[in-house]
């Protein structure tokens, strides 16, 4: 099994977050829980539902990663994307994404 991450975006500015350890919503994917094992990915699951349900956030989702050097690496490119901002010059405040981190 892929060790997974919970990710949504934050329902008042639309920003994507992952769950932490402490049970917060960050803004960074290295700051997000990691779940190696079914119990803690159906955990993360019941968190996400929850938050849902208090209108925290939206699109949640469990998504694959694997861990290089301490960094976490989602496996598909849109989670990449998400990760680390957009692709392009987007507008003020939102620096282009890496290319390295991106590059799959």
């Amino acid at each position: 099994m892929a060790d997974k991450v919970l990710t949504a975006n934050r329902l008042t500015d639309g920003i994507a977050v992952w769950l932490n350890a402490n049970g917060e919503w960050a803004t960074s994917l290295q700051d997000a829980l990691v779940a190696r094992h079914g119990e803690a990915v159906a955990a993360l699951e019941a968190i996400g539902k929850k938050s849902y349900a208090d209108n925290k956030v939206v699109d949640v989702t469990i998504i694959e990663v694997h861990e290089t050097d301490g960094v976490l690496w989602p496996l598909r490119l849109r989670e990449r994307i998400r990760a680390e901002g957009p692709t392009m010059e987007y507008a003020p405040g939102y620096p282009v994404a890496d290319p390295k981190f991106i590059d799959a």
